[in-house]
């Protein structure tokens, strides 16, 4: 009995003399292994990364769409501290991965880090390589990332993330994820002595765009830019009553989840980021600032001879070599044809200092304040030098010699639609609308809408059976600043919205510099079109025209 009491003893001893041993091997001998492996796990896991907050779209009945959500993506890091030959495992590396980080071997002979990142977002391929040949000291784990589900879709509003400074995690590059990183991110964890401090989750965003204009939008444009042979396009759908942007786009376009194979130009948004000449939409500002200062009426007449000469310059209306000059003519006729000579008469009646007022008024030196990152004003520089030729404010009067955003320009124009009154435009849905000001007073809003139906009754192109729509197009020629004069090379625009009386949308459309420079009447206005159709269609706007 004394026996097997005495042997009971020295088991439990013995079992409990190697445990302790094995604990002092685990906490002393390879304490600093198992702290190192413990913190890059840490890190490469994406433990010590908050979660960052989903980027929303929503349709018209208010169902939510995840378009930026985050996914677990295989990664590989190494453990410097616990490499044994930093050189050999250099050699080893070369063989699997094909781009490794620079001075990589440098940071394998670092003892004092736990965790270097090899490659993010890892092919299945080197995954497995790297499992097969169990290089002491590299590993393979999942960490979570930014991921578009959507691919290209609305590249330019959202934007993408990239990897930080730091290398251990990302941060928001260009669109919403730049704007509202902050707010997406959340705070990051950290370890304190081996201690884990929980990170807070990113807060969500549901922005304004539609998607399915979105998708319609960027279809259009895409195939209108294609088949144009064009340099590149733009869009907007915007509710004029609020500033509410339902859809935005540009095209060349890119995909955020695999942005390194895009062009750097291609990430900015060319509707907040990039200015051009508008042409002859601003004819519409033109008539709005000679009705509201009193000047003229939509009945005012004038002699159009075909063009004009002022300081020196001939100006020409765009169809003068085959029609000539019109005769007496009102102001919603020269709406209606688009005529030069009209603008620069409405200009000249208004005076020019009125007149360049209204265009500062309208907002087309100002950005609109659109929650959009980078945004740039446009210029009327013309009209405010030391010594300012007449035919500036001749040539602004029609769209030239001035340049504007898009966003800009269809700020400026909802205005018109919004019976005088601007309004902020914005894509954060938590935003509330608000108004930039009463530009022109209710009536001459109203008159001007009424020549804008007018010219696409007239014209035929954008009319829509069962509604009314205000529209006007614009065709300007690319300026060469280098020998200070203008290419043949034209960009078209058009801005519409319907129902005229009660707008539910006012969109733009702009393409850059088609083949054989066509007028936008044959291009930007046939794709508006459609995608008024396919709106008013979308939200079961009943008819207004019988």
């Amino acid at each position: 009995m004394k026996g097997r009491f005495l042997f009971l003893v020295v088991a439990i001893a013995g079992g409990y003399s190697f445990l302790f041993f094995q604990l002092y091997k685990i906490q002393i001998t390879k304490g600093d292994y198992y702290l190192a492996r413990a913190e890059s796990q840490y890190i490469s896991s994406g433990v010590l990364s908050a979660k960052r907050g989903t980027v929303y779209f929503s349709d018209k009945n208010g169902n939510k769409m995840a378009v930026a959500v985050e996914k677990d993506f295989p990664i590989v890091y190494a453990v410097p501290k616990v490499v044994d030959d930093a050189k050999e495992t250099y050699n080893r590396l070369v063989q699997i991965i094909s781009v490794l980080p620079q001075n990589i071997q440098k940071k394998l002979f670092d003892k004092n880090s736990s965790y270097v990142l090899l490659e993010r977002r890892a092919s299945q391929d080197v995954v497995d390589k790297v499992n097969e040949e169990k290089i002491k000291g590299i590993f393979v784990d999942l960490q979570p990332e930014r991921f578009y589900p959507f691919g290209t879709l609305a590249s330019h509003v959202l934007g993408f993330v990239g990897p930080n400074t730091d290398d251990n995690g990302e941060s928001g590059k260009y669109g919403v994820e730049k704007l509202y990183e902050e707010k997406l991110n959340g705070v990051p964890g950290k370890t304190e002595e081996g201690k884990l401090i929980q990170p807070k989750s990113g807060d969500d965003l549901l922005l304004t765009i539609d998607q399915n204009i979105q998708k319609e939008g960027e279809r259009i444009l895409s195939d209108l830019v294609k088949n144009s042979a064009a340099k590149s396009g733009s869009f907007i759908v915007e509710e004029p009553s609020t500033g509410r942007i339902l859809a935005m786009g540009g095209y060349p376009d890119f995909d955020p989840n695999n942005y390194s194979r895009a062009n750097v130009s291609d990430f900015l948004n060319p509707v907040v980021q990039k200015i051009y000449e508008p042409g002859s939409v601003i004819k519409v500002i033109t008539m709005a600032a000679g009705i509201d200062s009193g000047k003229i009426t939509p009945q005012t007449t004038y002699f159009d001879n075909g063009f004009v000469i002022i300081s020196g310059k001939r100006i020409e209306n765009h169809d003068f070599k085959t029609r000539g000059g019109r005769g007496s003519i009102t102001m919603t006729n020269v709406i209606e044809n688009s005529l030069n000579t009209g603008a620069i008469f409405a200009e000249s009646e208004t005076g020019n200092e009125t007149f360049r007022n209204y265009l500062a008024k309208f907002g087309l030196q100002n950005k609109t304040g659109i929650d959009l990152p980078g945004e740039i004003s446009g210029s009327l520089k013309p009209l405010f030098a030391s010594y300012i030729p007449q035919v500036n404010f001749a040539t602004a009067s029609f769209g030239q010699g001035i340049a504007v955003t898009p966003i800009e320009l269809i700020t400026a124009v909802s205005a018109i639609a919004n019976s005088g009154q601007m309004m902020r435009p914005y894509v954060n849905a938590a935003l509330e609308p608000k108004t930039l000001g009463q530009i022109v007073n209710s009536s001459t809003a109203r008159m001007v809408t009424e020549m804008m139906i007018s010219a696409v009754d007239k014209a035929g192109v954008a009319k829509l059976s069962g509604y009314t729509l205000a529209g006007k197009t614009g065709t300007a020629n690319v300026p060469d600043f280098k020998n200070k004069t203008y290419t043949d090379n034209v960009i078209n625009t058009y801005v519409g919205f319907a129902p005229a009386g009660n707008p539910r949308f006012i969109a733009l459309m702009k393409l850059d510099e088609p083949q054989d420079a066509p007028q936008a009447a044959t291009t930007v206005v046939p794709a508006f079109r459609e995608l008024a159709q396919f709106i008013l269609n979308y939200y079961n706007v009943p008819p207004d025209r019988f």
